[in-house]
């Protein structure tokens, strides 16, 4: 199957001026809102290379075949837009909307997608087709074959690809980091060494796709089908596996978290020796390094692991009620069910980890003084938390960082949440009675109904 860029590159497009252009979009833009003289825009085949179109409205509009390689179409809105087969190679489509948009057998090779909204989004393969010059019935079939839908070495961090369909697609090394691909189909498509990061994959399709190398530390995997799917030297510590199908699936070399028997080591020895490292300022003992480690369910009462490495661990229905947690980094960490009640976790890292159900009332995760001579603190940072369901009652989180963090029907209740940062955090059925949200910011926080 050819890619796009291929099929691209001796493809005839006319080119249209700045003027025509806008005159096309002034247009576009009383056709949108109904008024008279307006018209769809009629972009097909035409050459928009390196054109400014940031902030843009072309939802509806006729992009089919168009040439935009280059072009900016920064926070532009191209809702239900037809960009079929269109060449997207290295554009700027940052925060750009295009739910229900139809991107079949288009080439975003190397595009930025950072942010950008493709929620059912059509990228699937498809023939591209225009009517030849002179002969206006007749279709001519640019390549023998479907086009596949390119996405290669693009950037797409956080990009919202719910319901997308991506089957057979060219997905090489793109960064995909934090991106919401739930219910997506990625079906035969090749994703060799892409970055998923933290991605939300749940309920998505990846059967038969190539998976190979592909990074999924912290992703939450739930009910994804990796049916036949070639896996081979993926990284998935971290990764939340929860009825996840992986029948027939190509699994060597793949990298995933070990239980601490595995490895040889004594964790009461671990333990000990980071005991000896902390109160003697680093000169004597070693500090834990329990990244990447399987502690499920184990006894963790009052263990003392401030400044730990925990990256990628796993502390599924583990017990770490007051336990010293200060400063650790638990990054991408499977904290769900986990018992943290009453915990120090001053100053900790919690960016993208899953708390899922987590027991944390009275849990202390404000700031840790780092300098006292100078009043200098480290706060809790929780960037894009899955926190739902959580019980944070009676929690402080004085100055935590929970930008972006899910808190979806979290209780927060007596929480003391004075200068935390919950800008575009999302907080629909969260329990905030007698919560404390002074100097708080809420700029872009969802689900708030009071405060």
């Amino acid at each position: 199957m050819p890619t796009p860029e291929r099929a691209f590159a001796d493809r005839p497009a006319p080119v249209m001026s700045d003027r025509e252009v806008a005159r096309v979009i002034e247009r576009h833009s009383a056709f949108l809102a109904g008024r008279a003289g307006g018209a769809r825009a009629a972009l097909k085949f035409v050459n928009l290379t390196g054109m400014d179109l940031g902030g843009q409205d072309l939802s509806d509009a006729d992009l089919t075949g168009a040439k935009l390689f280059s072009a900016s179409l920064v926070e532009a809105k191209l809702v239900s837009a037809s960009l079929f087969g269109a060449d997207l190679r290295i554009a700027n489509m940052t925060r750009a909307d295009m739910n229900k948009c139809d991107l079949r057998g288009a080439c975003l090779r190397g595009a930025i997608l950072t942010g950008s909204n493709m929620v059912e989004a059509d990228l699937r393969d498809g023939t591209l087709m225009r009517h030849r010059p002179g002969e206006s019935d007749e279709l001519v079939t640019f390549d023998e074959e479907p086009l596949a839908t390119e996405l290669t070495c693009a950037i797409a961090k956080g990009a919202d690809l719910t319901n997308a369909r991506v089957q057979n697609g060219f997905v090489m090394q793109t960064d995909l980091t934090d991106a919401v691909l739930r219910g997506s189909s990625f079906s035969g498509a090749n994703l060799a060494n892409a970055i998923m990061t933290g991605c939300d994959l749940s309920g998505a399709d990846f059967s038969r796709a190539n998976l190979s190398g592909v990074q999924l530390q912290g992703a939450v995997l739930s009910g994804v089908s990796f049916a036949g799917a070639d896996l081979s030297k993926a990284v998935l510590i971290g990764a939340i596996i929860d009825q996840t199908d992986f029948d027939g699936a190509k699994l060597e070399g793949t990298v995933r978290a070990r239980r601490i028997e595995e490895t040889g080591q004594s964790l009461q020895h671990l333990v000990s020796e980071h005991g000896v490292w902390v109160d003697s300022a680093a000169k004597r003992g070693r500090r834990a390094d329990l990244s990447a480690l399987d502690l499920s369910a184990l006894d963790l009462r009052s263990v003392n692991l401030s400044a730990a490495l925990m990256n990628c661990v796993t502390l599924f229905d583990a017990d770490l009620e007051v336990a010293a947690l200060a400063m650790a980094d638990l990054s991408l960490s499977d904290l769900r069910r986990a018992k943290l009640a009453r915990s120090d976790l001053r100053g900790v890292n919690l960016d993208r980890a899953t708390l899922t159900g987590a027991d944390m009332k009275g849990a202390l995760l404000g700031p840790m003084l780092i300098r006292s001579d100078k009043q200098q603190t480290w706060p809790a940072s929780l960037f894009r938390a899955r926190l739902a369901n959580v019980d944070l009652s009676g929690a402080d989180l004085t100055g935590a960082r929970l930008r972006e963090a899910s808190l979806i029907g979290a209780n927060l209740s007596d929480a003391k949440l004075t200068g935390a940062d919950l800008s575009g955090a999302d907080l629909t059925d969260a329990n905030l009675e007698g919560a404390d949200l002074e100097g708080a910011l809420l700029t872009g926080a969802k689900g708030l109904t009071r405060h």
